[in-house]
């Protein structure tokens, strides 16, 4: 029979290509839909077209390909959803959007928050089809101050002139939503945490100093650009961004008044690697018709070419011809570039390392109203063999300081004390803003000590439930903070039970003024199960730190969590 081959090319929902014609005899036909990061998605989509316009079949089927340009954080919502798991940053899915067969996202670490939060979420990666470095970018009269090109600047010049000029903005796009701007917190923050050793609060002065001026939107952050070479324009605008090398070569391809200098720093960020991702539960033939479209793509001198008018490298690094690298770009952007850079630096930046990236951030940008509640119960006395016996209490305690070093003065935070003597909680500082009570909260937390008795968990969350959705703020992230070795948990004398708890949470919950029940559970003795019902009732989650050593972690990805309401 006559065969129809098309390619479509859907960008933000807006038709942008034409269906491609071919003919031939074909027994039936295979669909295969693609989403695709918006600065790669024309050239997938014009390269797919030669591949299936040259009679591409699978078992004598047909092959149809439906590429789409859809921004990474909009897929990986929609994966998230589907997986029944939060990612930060990522929100409810965008209406029109829905999930691909195969998904090429900018980068790997959007698979690799994924893999992270769901690790039953058998993808397959067939390899990367690209490769844009991730570079800090400044005005180029702005790096040429600080010495470049003749000067190799370093991270520690950079997080130096963002935390201590006065005169110099550094800006970011939320690296929650964004590649590029996760890979450049990734390499800041790393050489930051080392310089904490010698200045103390060098990496909270740094993640405070970016979050005032984050962007949605990397439009957005371009557009802050300084547009004149005076001293004045030059100084009000965007001194400093992590960007691709990509955006780099677009934006100056415009011949903007001030061009953009790409510091290749060492070492290197992790890159853009543009990853094939072929999404489980497809079809032996879709399987199949993926595999082949990936080495049509890997192998097309087209698509490489296509490829370098994006302004975007191969995926070994190399310059395609017709490639405009900006200033000082190495030729082949590798492994052998620099210490940690390339293909190898993707590999570092495993699940665990971009969560608690993604925590400190959110633990300054997002602004909170939050109530912690700490379990003083006798079990908290604990001692703990991987910390060199120190108590469970002693361990959950330094977490909350060090959480508290990055809140912001604009937080609001109160603080409860519950255990199995007494009355079900106690009030040791309320809830208020960190500008009038972060010395009280600080002294509130370093006089706590374990009582005797279990604690009256279930009481003491509907309670606190309560009291943060009395004093319920719009425009903040009202929720409840929960530490607790889960021990005793409903038992205690007087403590309501279960059942009781869900019923009266259900009662209170409000559309209108949401709070979320965030439950951190220490040591190997907390039963997730009714935790977990509790936080499907309020929104929130739980989170364990089955080994207490790591509560520091566990306590930072439950902050994470914390989101407004659905946009």
């Amino acid at each position: 029979m006559l065969a129809t081959l098309a390619v479509v090319a859907v960008v933000t929902g807006v038709r942008v290509g034409v269906s491609q014609l071919g003919g031939g005899e074909c027994d039936g036909q295979v669909r295969l839909s693609v989403a695709a990061a918006p600065q790669i998605a024309a050239a997938v989509q014009q390269s797919a077209a030669e591949w299936v316009g040259g009679s591409a079949t699978v078992g004598g089927a047909c092959v149809a390909v439906d590429v789409r340009a859809v921004d990474p954080a909009d897929v990986a919502a929609v994966l998230s959803a589907e997986q029944k798991v939060s990612l930060a940053g990522a929100g409810a899915p965008r209406a029109g959007v829905t999930a691909p067969d195969v998904w090429v996202p900018d980068a790997r670490t959007w698979l690799q928050r994924l893999r992270s939060a769901a690790p039953e979420f058998a993808f397959t990666e067939e390899g990367s089809l690209a490769l844009s470095p991730v570079v800090m970018a400044m005005p180029e009269p702005v790096a040429k101050e600080l010495g470049w090109p003749r000067r190799k600047l370093s991270y520690a010049d950079l997080i130096a002139q963002i935390t201590t000029s006065t005169n110099f903005r550094a800006g970011t796009v939320d690296p929650a939503r964004d590649a590029a701007a996760l890979s450049g917190l990734l390499a800041l923050g790393a050489t930051a945490a080392t310089l904490d050793q010698r200045r103390p609060g060098t990496t909270n002065g740094l993640l405070r100093t970016l979050a005032t001026d984050t962007s949605v939107l990397r439009d957005d952050l371009m557009a802050q650009l300084p547009q004149d070479k005076d001293d004045n324009s030059l100084a009000a605008g965007l001194g400093l961004a992590a960007m691709s090398e990509s955006d780099v070569v677009t934006y100056n391809a415009t011949r903007p008044p001030v061009g953009l200098a790409a510091l290749y720093l060492e070492p290197a960020a992790v890159p853009l690697n543009y990853p094939f991702a072929v999404m489980p539960d497809l079809g032996q033939a879709q399987a199949e018709a993926a595999h082949q479209l990936y080495a049509a793509l890997s192998a097309g001198a087209g698509f490489r070419g296509r490829l370098a008018q994006a302004g975007i490298r191969a995926p070994d690094g190399t310059a395609p011809a017709g490639f405009t690298a900006p200033a000082g770009a190495p030729k082949r952007f590798g492994p052998a570039q620099a210490a940690g850079s390339g293909e190898a630096a993707a590999a570092t930046a495993d699940g665990a390392t971009i969560d608690r990236a993604l925590a400190g951030w959110s633990a300054v940008v997002a602004p909170a109203r939050i109530l912690a509640i700490v379990d003083a119960s006798a079990s908290m006395r604990t001692p703990v063999p991987t910390a060199r016996n120190a108590t469970r209490m002693q361990l959950t305690l330094a977490a909350a300081r060090g959480g508290l070093g990055l809140f912001s003065d604009d937080w609001q935070v109160g603080l409860w004390l519950f255990a199995g003597s007494g009355s079900d909680h106690r009030e040791l500082v309320p809830i208020g803003p960190l500008t009038d009570k972060r010395d009280d909260v600080a002294g509130a937390l370093g006089g706590i000590q374990p009582a005797g008795g279990d604690a009256g968990l279930y009481r003491t969350i509907l309670d606190g439930y309560r009291e943060v959705q009395d004093g319920w703020q719009a425009g903040r992230v009202n929720s409840v903070l929960l530490m607790t070795d889960g021990v005793g948990a409903g038992r205690q004398s007087g403590d309501i039970k279960l059942e009781e708890l869900l019923a009266k949470l259900g009662a209170a919950k409000s559309a209108d003024k949401p709070v979320q029940v965030i439950i951190v559970g220490v040591g190997d003795a907390v039963d997730r199960t009714p935790l977990e019902r509790i936080t499907r009732e309020t929104g929130g989650g739980v989170f364990i730190a089955e080994d207490p050593a790591q509560i520091g972690a566990v306590f930072l990805e439950a902050l994470s969590l914390r989101t407004t309401t659905p946009r």
